[in-house]
């Protein structure tokens, strides 16, 4: 008889990444310049987090 432990997993879900997490305050004011940035460019939408990793990517890059 097979138990819980001797089932494989599917596999689904998002891929590993090395990545390490990290926590950030905003501002009200800072917040809604996100929102207004998601509104104008989050085809079709986005999360804030992936916001910001966006606007950080691209504000590195461009540097």
């Amino acid at each position: 008889m097979n138990t819980i432990n001797d089932t494989k997993k599917s596999g689904k879900g998002r891929p590993k990444r090395p990545t390490t997490p990290i926590m950030v305050r905003v501002a009200d004011d800072e917040l809604a310049l996100i929102d207004a940035w998601i509104s104008k460019n989050g085809a079709p939408y986005i999360t804030r987090p992936e916001a910001i990793r966006r606007l950080v990517f691209e504000t590195l890059k461009n540097e």
